[in-house]
């Protein structure tokens, strides 16, 4: 009888053991499972983190100042900007990943803007000089234009020469006002105005005498003016760049990258193409 009692008991402690044993297990598994999916929910986490910082490194907004009554390089399209410069800022930001926001504004307040930095570079048909280097940095040149004089078929203004001792009209703060006032120290009268077209409208009411703007939306302003016409030789000729703020390296390195990626694969050709028609 006692060892039956005695059998009995080890047999019931056998089975509590096993019992407990299995409890264990299970309990460690579960354990396991909830760490390891705590850890897969950590990492996806920090995968996610690490994409978003990243996208947001490469992405964000690009804001592009201009002036857009410059055709063809910025006018308005309806509602939209277009033209070669407003196209190749949104190639610019396409390379770089980013959103292209652009601002209309008067072409004298540009620098201003970037100086600033409510914007971040300005593509406006805006020629490099060295007083503009003194207030922003300058990408590499991405087009070659000439600032050309607009006069009526019947005038007698034959080239730059004959713009001393008349009155010309230009756009304000573009190159062209900047070199038609060095013409008054020899008796040459400057009309200043906002916009291009209303330079040309002064010149086609008989307001002024000549009219310097540059060279391709000159030739738009005379087709679109009766009277008019532009003379064969230049003012003068000179490189479009894109302005960013002063010391902005990192930008500048981007832009120009960019560029340099539009121009091997043709797409900077196909924009001005698109604009510009050989001739």
């Amino acid at each position: 009888m006692k060892k039956r009692v005695i059998a009995l008991t080890m047999a019931a402690l056998m089975a509590a053991s096993l019992t407990a044993c299995g409890g264990s297990a299970k309990e460690t598994t579960a354990a396991a499972a909830a760490d390891t999916t705590a850890a897969a929910k950590e990492e996806s986490t920090a995968a996610e983190s690490t994409a978003a910082e990243s996208k947001e490194a490469a992405g964000g907004k690009l804001v592009m100042a201009t002036n857009a009554e410059f055709p063809p390089y910025e006018f308005h399209d309806g509602d939209k900007i277009v033209g070669i410069d407003a196209e190749i800022a949104q190639a610019i930001a396409d390379e770089l990943g980013m959103e292209l926001e652009i601002e209309d504004i008067a072409f004298d307040s540009i620098i201003p803007e970037i100086v600033s930095g409510k914007a971040d570079m300005a593509l406006a048909g805006m020629t490099v000089t060295e007083d503009r280097k003194a207030s922003v940095d300058f990408s590499d040149t991405y087009a070659t234009a000439s600032q050309m004089i607009i006069v009526k078929e019947d005038s007698e203004i034959a080239g730059p020469d004959d713009l001393k001792g008349v009155t010309v009209g230009v756009q304000l703060g573009t190159t062209g006002d900047i070199y038609v006032s060095d013409l008054e120290a020899d008796g040459t009268t400057v009309e200043r105005y906002n916009k291009g077209f209303e330079a040309v409208q002064a010149l086609s009411q008989g307001k002024i005498d000549a009219v310097v703007i540059d060279g391709e939306p000159a030739k738009t302003f005379v087709s679109e003016t009766e009277g008019l016409k532009i003379l064969d030789e230049a003012f003068t000729v000179e490189e479009y760049a894109i302005a960013v703020k002063k010391g902005n390296t990192e930008l500048l390195d981007k832009v120009n990258g960019a560029l340099e990626t539009l121009k091997d694969n043709g797409t900077l050709d196909e924009i001005v193409a698109k604009y510009i028609k050989a001739e």
